[in-house]
């Protein structure tokens, strides 16, 4: 992630490279014998504690594909109760062992594996009876932290409400992204995920189970939020809700200037009663425009594009979104056709879509079946996300972008460039 500094305002650039990289895959071997003899034989875990090695092989890598981390066992827990008592016997053994939750199993670099210990994995606990409650007088969503983001939303759509931070992509869980912070395109409006919750249930190291927010136990809410799993395991999540919008009106526009691409960037996000969703990315001279991104441009303009970056060797696409309802549709296509007139994006390059609020949050899925149907989406994920200060957003584009990226063709994969609201 790239951005840049000012007292109110942060730029982020998510690099997102997704390479071939050929590593050696180590054989299972997993160490039953570093873990108490009093977890083997525990009644309680009798159904649930397995060292199989299908699963033991299924906890050792995750979406990065770049490293292998063997758990002793794996614990298909079917309550909060079975974590909490693996904890305490982790917590109350002489030799105790490592802990680890795994929700979705996104993470790039292990950072969900135990070695030589136990892997949680929290989606054995969901339950499709139970697990999400949503308050409509309240605007808030109960969610056990097992459930994936595309489950919530279609949950709270149901009685017209929706959560307002989320990431770009929703299969993932609830304790996943909040172990972590969940950002995205709506992150200079609402700030991130973790920004977004109202209390929680955490697991502590002891095996205690605690409710906590900004005013109970804050602490550990705080703490928790963002901690990497590192300070307990989120079981529970209070999640704030407002009305739902019925549809998104999707707008792109292509610079060849990186200053005046972050200058609207920059403008954009300080509207205060302006865009619901911003993000910006990079298009490099790479070969041809035919990945993931060419579905959002029609068929007839990808010559034309693919001649603009050949010439520049890099572009830039800023992409917005409003949401509206029935109600709104003519008034956001006004500010929107107001809004496109003041960009310094480069003439004849702006690309215009009306979705559903479902379809636009969803827009990742349609990527993942394509690559998955073409057998591209099991390989090795190296994934960067940095913040980068105002003040140095020109020299990154300078040497890094150009410098480094472009220069080595080092990447085929997504970057993305965008700001971001500091004080959110």
């Amino acid at each position: 992630m790239v951005s840049y500094n000012s007292p109110s305002q942060i730029h982020l650039l998510v690099i997102t490279i997704l390479v071939i990289i050929t590593t050696l895959l180590t054989p299972i071997t997993t160490n039953i014998s570093s873990l108490p003899w009093s977890i083997l034989s525990n009644d309680n875990f009798a159904g649930k504690l397995t060292t199989a090695s299908s699963s033991v092989e299924s906890a050792s890598t995750d979406f990065g594909h770049i490293t292998r981390v063997f758990p002793s066992a794996v614990l298909n827990p079917s309550s909060v109760q079975d974590i909490t008592d693996l904890i305490k016997l982790s917590f109350d053994s002489q030799s105790s062992f490592p802990l680890a939750a795994r929700g979705h199993g996104h993470c790039h670099r292990g950072q969900a594996a135990a070695k030589d210990g136990v892997v949680v994995n929290m989606r054995s606990m969901v339950n499709r009876d139970r697990g999400i409650k949503v308050s409509r007088t309240g605007l808030y969503v109960d969610v056990d932290s097992a459930w994936l983001w595309i489950e919530v939303l279609n949950k709270t759509l149901e009685l017209g409400l929706t959560p307002v931070s989320w990431t770009d992509y929703l299969y993932l869980t609830v304790g996943g992204t909040l172990s972590n912070g969940g950002i995205s395109g709506q992150t200079f409006r609402y700030g991130p995920q973790i920004s977004n919750v109202l209390e929680m249930d955490v697991i502590t190291g002891k095996g205690e189970i605690a409710t906590c927010s900004k005013d109970m136990n804050s602490d550990l809410f705080y703490a928790a939020l963002g901690g990497l799993g590192q300070f307990g395991i989120i079981t529970r999540a209070r999640i704030k809700l407002e009305l739902a919008p019925k549809r998104a009106k999707w707008l792109r526009f292509l610079y060849t200037d990186f200053s005046k691409f972050t200058r609207d960037q920059e403008r954009l996000i300080s509207e205060t009663d302006g865009l619901h969703f911003l993000e910006g990315s990079v298009m490099l001279d790479h070969g041809s425009p035919d990945n993931w991104r060419s579905t959002y441009y029609p068929p007839s303009d990808h010559m034309r594009i693919a001649s603009m970056v050949k010439q520049h060797g890099v572009i830039y696409c800023l992409e917005v979104v409003k949401y509206c309802d029935e109600t709104s549709q003519h008034s956001v296509d006004e500010e929107m056709e107001e809004l496109s007139d003041s960009l310094n994006y480069v003439r004849g390059f702006m690309y215009e879509k009306d979705a559903t609020y479902m379809d636009f949050l969803n827009r990742v899925r349609t990527g993942e079946l394509k690559l998955k149907s073409k057998g591209q989406w099991d390989v090795p994920h190296p994934w960067l996300n940095l913040f980068v200060p105002k003040s140095q957003i020109s020299k990154f584009d300078y040497g890094v972008l150009k410098g480094i990226i472009l220069r080595n063709n080092i990447t085929t994969g997504p970057l993305l460039v965008y700001p971001m609201n500091r004080k959110k």
